[in-house]
């Protein structure tokens, strides 16, 4: 694996590979915290795109101050019955890189498109809390979730064998995994109760499991779970280790473009009312029954003027990757069209609510007007063919094979429309063959031995129930979307896109910042995690020397310093800090807190529950 690059410069190494794949050959010169664009490829004069880490208090955000300040700890915490617990990986830093080569691709864009910008500035704070923004919204919504302290009893995942192996299940489905439960012996009481929490910790962060479920496969080898598993229909992926992973990565390309372009083939199409759908007879050359946006609402900050504003994008997506994929686009300026099934998406049901609708499900969907189709039937695929027909963009996290079975993947729809960017993020891309197991967030964590990454060596290894890579999937797919669009630009061709959860997390493992010993395992040290103090935990920056906090806090013994902090209030030790010119922060509990701080609150809209503003500011 190659050596750590510094934290500061990660984001401009994301940014130059995200250039480089999409054939953008402009030159990159350092500027503080941002770069200058310069050169023929840059579309005219010099493109100034700089990283605002702004935090409070005046505080310059590294990777763990981000974290603390946006929630981001809180919410990994929350699964391990903790109120903070730190990442072990530069989440925050990648993302920013993600979102500041979003915002050049954009900037590009729109010089191609005869609308000039001339300087770029992405926030890191912003950045963050789109990581956490579902939790945010509901935690400020009309009727506020469930406090997290009352959710932490029980036991999560990962399970483990009686020979020690750690493993994760997926189903979506509650028939399988009553079987499997009864199967190994649990009644059928305990499995179903634990139904619920497990399929929800998705959206909760949390999975309170019954500690029978545990007790069940801790006295059962590997071998004999894995075949009842398969059994009763349910996946099972075993916790890799770093070892595993570490070969992988070394013949990876460090900050390569964590997506694919790929031209259609030329050909004229076919008028929307005249083209025969492949499979499923002639179009009705209707635009289809839009229906306003069940959750849109008045305030919504869709930037119509923005760098993609007249761009139209049709989204077929589900939980996270391509809704947030979408939502990025749509506060660029493009115009989302979203397929729902007929009777709208189910988890706009999901409490607590905004009105008549999901908090988290408007954290990444307002604003996108509806079409509802079933896909099953031939009037639906047509509809949703007719929409693509008219779009500049398609993009979908299906499961692999799905689009091809319905006729709705990029061979299909670039004969209707060879303009047309098709985007499919999956969860593992082609990496695990044509019948992979379901590339869900936490079994891609646990195939990539991101437990290893995130927790240090005195803990046993557990991926995050935070769906991180969910959520960074969804930047990437949203970049590759943009740089597909720039390409298309250029030449009049449609691109295939395709990204997945597995380049996700190979991109956030492509450096593994911080002190690591041998296995990978992150060392924080004893100042390196939330320090409790008598009411809340504090948070040091991670380039602070021992020394110097040490000596701001008045103590001549490194050792003394927790003990120090957990004597006082945080706002004494964090100005004694302060003062001494080191960066340090209070670590937020819950995102719905940062609506009373003054410094996250402008980053923040409320309609019926707190919203994340876009990322990017563009300067003419």
């Amino acid at each position: 694996m190659a050596n750590p690059v510094p934290e500061r410069w990660v984001p401009e190494r994301i940014l130059r590979g995200h250039l480089a794949g999409a054939g953008v050959a402009a030159e990159l010169a350092r500027c503080g915290d941002g770069v200058v664009l310069t050169g023929p490829e840059s579309g005219g004069g010099p493109l100034v795109c700089r990283l605002d880490r702004q935090g409070p208090c005046g505080t310059l955000l590294d990777e763990p101050l981000a974290q603390a300040a946006c929630g981001l700890m809180a919410v990994h915490g929350w699964g391990r019955g903790r109120r903070a617990a730190r990442l072990g990986v530069d989440y925050v830093t990648t993302a920013a890189g993600v979102t500041l080569a979003q915002g050049v691709l954009a900037g590009l864009l729109a010089r191609l498109r005869g609308c000039p910008a001339r300087g770029i500035t992405v926030s890191m704070a912003a950045t963050a809390l789109l990581a956490v923004s579902p939790y945010l919204a509901a935690g400020t919504a009309d009727e506020p979730d469930v406090p997290s302290a009352q959710l932490r009893s029980g036991h999560p995942p990962p399970f483990r064998s009686a020979d020690g192996v750690a493993f994760e299940l997926e189903t979506f489905y509650a028939e399988p995994w009553r079987t499997l439960w009864t199967s190994l012996g649990v009644s059928d009481t305990v499995a179903g109760r634990a139904w619920r929490p497990f399929l929800q910790r998705y959206v909760t962060a949390v999975a309170p499991l019954p500690a029978a479920l545990h007790t069940a496969t801790e006295s059962r080898p590997f071998a004999e779970l894995t075949c009842a598993a398969a059994a009763a229909g349910v996946a099972v992926q075993r916790l890799r280790k770093h070892a595993e992973r570490r070969d992988e990565l070394a013949s990876s390309k460090p900050f390569a473009p964590p997506w694919t372009l790929e031209p259609h083939p030329w050909h004229e199409p076919h008028p929307p009312h005249e083209a025969n759908h492949p499979r499923h007879g002639v179009m009705s050359g209707s635009r289809g029954s839009c229906l306003p946006c069940h959750g849109s609402m008045p305030g919504s900050e869709r930037a119509k003027d923005g760098p993609l504003a007249g761009i139209v994008v049709v989204e077929a997506g589900r939980r996270v990757q391509a809704p947030l994929a979408a939502h990025l686009l749509g506060q660029l300026g493009a115009e989302v069209i979203r397929i729902e099934p007929t009777g709208g998406d189910p988890l706009r049901a999901t409490p607590p609510m905004a009105g008549r609708c999901s908090a988290q499900f408007l954290a990444l969907n307002r604003g996108k007007r509806v079409v509802e189709a079933d896909l099953w039937s031939p009037a639906g695929r047509r509809r949703i063919v007719d929409e693509a027909a008219h779009a500049d963009v398609f993009l979908h996290n299906w499961v692999p094979g799905k689009a091809a079975q319905l006729g709705l993947d990029h061979d299909h729809l670039a004969a209707v429309n060879p303009r047309l960017v098709c985007a499919h993020a999956s969860g593992w891309g082609d990496a695990r063959g044509p019948h992979p197991l379901p590339g869900s967030d936490f079994m891609v964590q646990a195939y990539t031995g991101l437990p290893d990454h995130l927790t240090p060596g005195s803990e046993a290894p557990a991926g995050s129930l935070m769906p991180l890579l969910d959520v960074l999937g969804g930047l990437i797919a949203a970049s590759g979307v943009l740089a597909g669009l720039l390409s298309r630009e250029r030449d009049g061709r449609g691109r295939q896109v395709r990204s997945s959860l597995l380049s996700a997390a190979t991109l956030l493992q492509a450096q593994l910042g911080g002190c690591r010993g041998p296995n990978g395992r992150p060392e924080f040290g004893a100042l390196g995690v939330p320090l409790a103090a008598s009411n809340g935990h504090l948070v040091i920056s991670r380039t602070a020397p021992v020394s110097a906090v040490t000596a701001a806090l008045g103590l001549h013994d490194p050792t003394e310093v927790p003990a120090e902090i957990a004597a006082h209030p945080v706002d004494r030790s964090l100005a004694l800090l302060t003062t001494a010119g080191i960066g340090a922060v209070r670590a937020c509990h819950h995102p719905a807190e940062l609506v009373r701080d003054l410094w996250a609150a402008k980053l923040l809209d409320h309609h019926g529950c707190a919203f994340v503003r876009p990322p990017w500011t563009f300067a003419a």
